[in-house]
């Protein structure tokens, strides 16, 4: 057997070689998690005794990491929003910047509302949502089966299942009912096709290209929705897109251009702009600082 500092030690190193910007970071991450450890095990227990089955295991999860593989891909699961979720290579990891979509979500949320997610990938938006509100229900559309398969799996494990169901298509066409919804959120592929092959190979070579492209100019999917998402939202109902941090001029427009109304540009904690919201018809935009959010 291994002791535990000496075999994450080890990791640190590795990962370090392999030019990992968190090498001791990950390389604690997976050993808690090959371990069952928690984050005081390292200073309270340095000479906790390893098994060899489980040092077998994480040197296989430190191979991995060394090659880029995220570690969110290694263990398959992901935290948002205070909440674990599954993911695998088909779908985006749930990031962080994204939930300052949901906590804007959040502000209209009432009991009884009917929400859409587009691009749903693991689903992290909508049960987001779900589970932080009551009697509410909600659709996710995506185009891969296999993504919406993930979701399915994290309604389940949040067992939101009889909240949540799940449409395959292309944006609204995956749409196959009347009704319309009182919210509209989207975190839609937005990165420029020329710029992917600069982001780091966690994100370049890892994560799904259908998921990250939003074609030459990182805008197809904001045309697309601010064009056909009109019938789907209830005269009243707000629309809420994640954007880049060069986008809050740009998705704007878009919208306005369309007849959207109310339009809003979100500044996350950074102070980077990161959610556009937006009610039927036209108006002016306004900016709100990050610390207007805070509030």
């Amino acid at each position: 057997m291994t002791e535990y500092r000496r075999l994450y030690e080890e990791g640190a190193a590795q990962l370090f070689a392999a030019g990992i910007a968190d090498a001791k970071l990950d390389a604690r991450l997976l050993l808690e998690a090959v371990c069952g450890t928690s984050a005081t095990t390292l200073l309270a227990e340095p000479e906790r005794p390893v098994e060899d089955q489980e040092a077998k295991q994480y040197r296989t999860y430190l191979v991995r990491r060394a090659k880029r593989e995220p570690v969110a891909y290694i263990l398959g699961s992901q935290e948002f929003m205070g909440l674990p979720f599954k993911v695998s290579c088909e779908v985006l990891i749930p990031n962080q910047d994204t939930e300052h979509l949901v906590e804007e979500a959040m502000k209209d949320l009432h009991a009884g509302m009917r929400i859409l997610d587009l691009c749903t990938g693991s689903g992290c938006i909508l049960l987001s949502l779900l589970h932080y509100s009551l009697e509410t229900t909600g659709v996710g559309t995506d185009l891969s089966a296999a993504a919406l398969s993930v979701a399915e799996e994290n309604a389940k494990l949040l067992e939101l299942d009889g909240r949540a169901s799940w449409r395959q298509g292309d944006l609204f066409e995956a749409l196959n009912e009347p009704k319309l919804f009182d919210l509209i959120v989207s975190n839609p592929p937005y990165i420029p096709a020329p710029v992917i092959p600069s982001l780091e190979p966690e994100v370049a070579q890892q994560e799904p290209y259908r998921a990250l492209c939003g074609g030459e100019d990182g805008l197809t999917f904001y045309r697309r929705i601010a064009a056909e998402a009109k019938p789907f939202l209830k005269v009243g109902g707000r629309l809420l897109l994640e954007i880049g941090y060069d986008q809050g001029e740009a998705v704007p427009a878009i919208l306005a251009a369309e007849g959207w109304r109310d339009i809003a540009v979100i500044k996350d904690y950074s102070g980077h702009d990161r959610v556009v919201s937006c009610e039927r018809g036209f108006n002016h935009v306004r900016e709100i600082r990050s610390a207007d959010t805070a509030l």
